[in-house]
């Protein structure tokens, strides 16, 4: 793809791609979710045949954490979480493309939230959990206020709007939070900004313990078939948390700041985000020369060998999340931000696309 020159900059969201990646999205029969706040979209990359990648960046203020069940996709954004839900039979008539995509997330609610600086969200078993990164606890998102509290670590001795200790990750289990990271257990405010390369901490929500201390900025953790991972953003390391020991295991070594963890099959994809020079607290990394490229790199779990990668050369600077969605090879989603979202109407076995009103 063309990487431009610096008279001819490259265009908007160019990238390069190892060749194999656009055969192992259609081998995996999936597409890749990735949200950039910096940049203001969610993307979606898929594959368009053995040989090419396609993208479709969508508009949203400030978008983080995603999360998807059957379904339902939800965006949590600067101080809104938008609900989306998949009509395939809009998706099939889509006006300025028809026959072209085998999904349509469509905007069916918005919650209100304020800004509590969500981080990461998932469906749970009996609605949508959020890591209020602000009032450092886990949350509940439903119509009947800002957030509902629902758990926040030990040594928070009460919810304030301080961002103490950098709650950021959550990892469910049988449809409930089960493991959370941070920065660090301070009960001050913004103090995981001191020593923000040692303190990190993976916690067991159900026992309240630190199971994994003195980790390099945790993000993203994630249970996959029994088994715990996490990224370490500050070193670029995706490792997997030996609970009974209190260690864990690098599985791969990337050379970037590492956030944001989504699965298929034996593959993960993490996101990799480019650090800003002038950024205070990324000043201080020791790997902040490396990471000088933004992307995903795709790892083999079993082995940990780098199955491929993708690399933004315009546009997307900073990842915050990956999610993959399973048996999806080519969807669409909307926003609100334009008038057609509100031509597709959805009604129980039925869809339309309506005619827009005449001036």
């Amino acid at each position: 793809m063309n990487k431009g020159t610096p008279s001819n900059p490259p265009p908007p969201f160019s990238c390069t791609y190892s060749p194999n990646v656009p055969e192992l999205l259609q081998q995996l029969r999936c597409t890749i979710a990735l949200s950039t706040y910096q940049a203001g979209k969610v993307v979606l990359l898929s594959s368009v045949d053995r040989e090419r990648l396609i993208q479709l960046p969508r508009s949203f203020r400030k978008p983080m954490g995603i999360a998807l069940k059957g379904q339902q996709l939800a965006i949590a954004t600067r101080d809104e979480v938008h609900l989306l839900t998949n009509a395939p039979g809009l998706a099939a008539h889509y006006p300025p493309k028809p026959g072209t995509y085998d999904a349509l997330f469509m905007p069916r609610a918005t919650f209100y939230t304020g800004q509590i600086d969500i981080h990461d969200l998932e469906w749970g078993k009996d609605g949508l959990y959020a890591v209020n990164t602000s009032f450092s606890c886990i949350c509940k998102i439903d119509e009947q206020y800002s957030f509902t509290p629902v758990w926040k670590p030990d040594f928070i001795t009460q919810l304030a709007h301080e961002d103490r200790c950098h709650l950021n990750g959550m990892a469910m289990q049988e449809g409930l939070p089960r493991y959370a990271t941070a920065f660090n257990q301070g009960n001050t405010r913004q103090s995981w900004r001191e020593n923000i390369t040692k303190t990190g901490v993976l916690i067991d929500i159900k026992t309240g313990e630190a199971i994994l201390e003195g980790l390099a900025m945790p993000h993203s953790p994630r249970l996959y078939n029994g088994q715990l991972y996490l990224l370490l953003s500050a070193t670029g390391e995706l490792v997997r948390a030996e609970r009974e020991t209190g260690r864990y295991k690098v599985v791969a070594q990337l050379n970037g700041f590492v956030r944001g963890l989504g699965r298929c099959g034996d593959y993960a994809f993490v996101g990799l985000s480019r650090l800003r020079p002038n950024s205070s607290t990324f000043a201080k990394l020791p790997m902040k020369h490396k990471a000088q490229q933004a992307g995903i790199a795709i790892v083999h779990l079993p082995t940990g060998a780098i199955a491929g990668q993708i690399r933004y050369q315009a546009s997307v600077d900073e990842i915050y999340d990956i999610r993959v969605l399973p048996g999806l090879q080519r969807p669409n989603l909307l926003n609100t931000e334009k008038q057609e979202h509100k031509l597709g109407l959805s009604i129980p076995e039925k869809t339309y696309w309506a005619q827009p009103y005449s001036q």
